[in-house]
């Protein structure tokens, strides 16, 4: 794979986990703190993110990058209001 196919890549799945997260971050606001739904909303996009990251075959170096986007989201997400 070369470089330039591995960011794009990388940067597709930057931008899917930060989505994902921001959406789970929004409910997250809205449920009670340290409940079931809350705790859910944290940990359920993990495995997709997982899956995601194994199929593109991206290497193990890239998991610190996907964790930023993951938290990034999850902050963003909480702060969103409609």
């Amino acid at each position: 794979m070369d470089l330039t196919s591995q960011i794009t890549i990388l940067l597709c799945l930057f931008s899917l986990t930060f989505m994902i997260n921001l959406s789970f971050g929004f409910l997250r606001n809205k449920t009670k703190k340290y409940s079931l739904n809350w705790f859910l909303c944290i940990h359920l996009p993990i495995p997709f993110i997982i899956l995601a990251r194994v199929s593109s075959q991206l290497g193990f170096r890239y998991i610190p990058v996907f964790v930023l986007a993951a938290v990034f989201g999850q902050i963003l997400g909480g702060k969103l209001e409609f």
